[in-house]
């Protein structure tokens, strides 16, 4: 594997390993950002299981937004996330970034989950 991989994965699972004892029990709120799209899936650890899921390749995400790749596309997907984790009977999460920097369509789609309802 090449060097960066390898930093990659250990960043990884060092921000996976310090959510895991600071989560109680909650469920985690995973996102994964490509260069095209953003994905988010709430997972309940303990029973293995995802609870909800959105991504900006949803076809009613993709009929309002001109791209899946900016901060715009993320507040979208945040707000969707927060109403069918809500419906699954989800409220508090832990926010899983996936060892990448807090900022533009992470935080984005971190304040619009907030904004829905989530708490993290």
């Amino acid at each position: 594997m090449s060097r960066e991989r390898i930093r990659s994965e250990r960043r990884v699972a060092r921000v996976r390993r310090a959510l895991k004892k600071a989560a109680n029990g909650r469920a985690r709120l995973s996102v994964f950002r490509s260069s095209k799209h953003i994905y988010c899936q709430v997972i309940d650890d303990a029973a293995g299981r995802t609870v909800a899921s959105a991504s900006s390749l949803e076809k009613v995400l993709r009929d309002e937004l001109k791209t899946g790749a900016d901060c715009a596309a993320a507040a979208r997907v945040g707000a969707l996330i927060a109403e069918r984790a809500k419906a699954a009977g989800v409220d508090k999460v832990v926010f899983d970034r996936g060892g990448r920097l807090y900022h533009g369509r992470l935080k984005a789609l971190a304040d619009a989950a907030r904004e829905g309802g989530l708490e993290f």
